[in-house]
């Protein structure tokens, strides 16, 4: 039985912020991964295709994309303010 994904929509600050932590080469590259499957996600991908373009599994993208539906942005790491 498939679960449906919980949809991600994101406010153009959110995108902004997510797209400048992808291209920031001083971000730890978890959280670069974490941002590009919130972006990934909110493109409309489904958890498999995500996981095949970043080379995770594809229930690391359903706990961040729950978090993030969640938590938004906080959720991310406990090292954003």
């Amino acid at each position: 039985m498939r679960v449906n994904a919980v949809e991600v929509v994101l406010s153009d600050e959110e995108r902004e912020f997510l797209e400048a932590h992808v291209r920031n080469h001083k971000v730890p590259r978890s959280l670069s991964d974490r941002c590009r499957i919130i972006l990934f996600c909110a493109e409309g991908l489904r958890s498999r295709e995500v996981a095949g373009r970043i080379g995770v599994h594809e229930h690391t993208v359903g706990k961040w994309r729950r978090r993030f539906a969640e938590k938004r942005i906080e959720g991310m790491s406990n090292h954003i303010k």
